[in-house]
């Protein structure tokens, strides 16, 4: 068998082998390793055009690994106990905010949540303010109807970072260990709710 012929077979093992990959990190391992042999193929061969294209996808194969490297090893941590949400801004997307802007309103259909930055926003059916730093409407992505369960009002000018439910589906399939911190965000926000409801029904019944 021809030196090109094997090279061509391998290349072929581990496109195969990516096709059959379920989860990320093993998808994007085979992936450089394919774009070694083929440049290695391509620099043998004396094919300019597709060994360009290899090493155009090398670097970007190489980045999103370390991107999900650094995501596992962060919802690990924010799973054993660590709440910040740093590790999700680089797949969230930046967004301002004046004074009066509504950035759900309850009953309306959801399809992102938000993290705050910077500004003052308030939960109007709720009463409470939502500080920096803390995300706010992913309760609607585990609701059955995907409605919003409450108004967030930008109550002063600020900056929130947004991420939408299909990409937080992506990361999940990407990334399983991912959803049990969903899982812990959102139930987490339920007991706030139930203690907050709890604290107000408390002196209402001694009355």
């Amino acid at each position: 068998m021809h030196w090109s012929d094997l090279f061509n077979s391998g290349a072929s093992l581990f496109i195969v082998a990516t096709a059959s990959t379920r989860t990320m990190v093993p998808l994007r391992i085979l992936a450089i390793v394919t774009n070694c042999l083929l440049m290695a193929f391509y620099a043998g061969s004396h094919l300019w055009i597709p060994l360009a294209l290899q090493a155009f996808a090398l670097p970007l194969n190489a980045y999103r690994l370390h991107q999900m490297i650094v995501l596992i090893r962060s919802v690990r941590d924010a799973i054993r106990g660590d709440s910040s949400m740093d590790w999700l801004k680089p797949f969230m997307t930046s967004r301002e905010f004046r004074k009066g802007d509504i950035l759900f309103a309850k009953g309306e259909p959801a399809n992102e949540m938000f993290c705050i930055v910077t500004g003052r926003y308030r939960l109007i059916e709720l009463g409470i303010e939502v500080p920096p730093g803390q995300v706010v409407g992913e309760l609607a992505m585990l609701a059955p109807d995907n409605r919003r369960t409450a108004t967030l009002e930008c109550i002063g000018d600020g900056t929130a970072l947004s991420i939408t439910y299909e990409q937080v589906e992506q990361l999940y399939y990407q990334n399983p260990t991912f959803g049990f911190y969903f899982l812990r965000l959102a139930t987490a926000r339920l007991f706030q709710n139930i203690g907050r409801l709890e604290a107000e029904l408390t002196p209402a019944a001694f009355r």
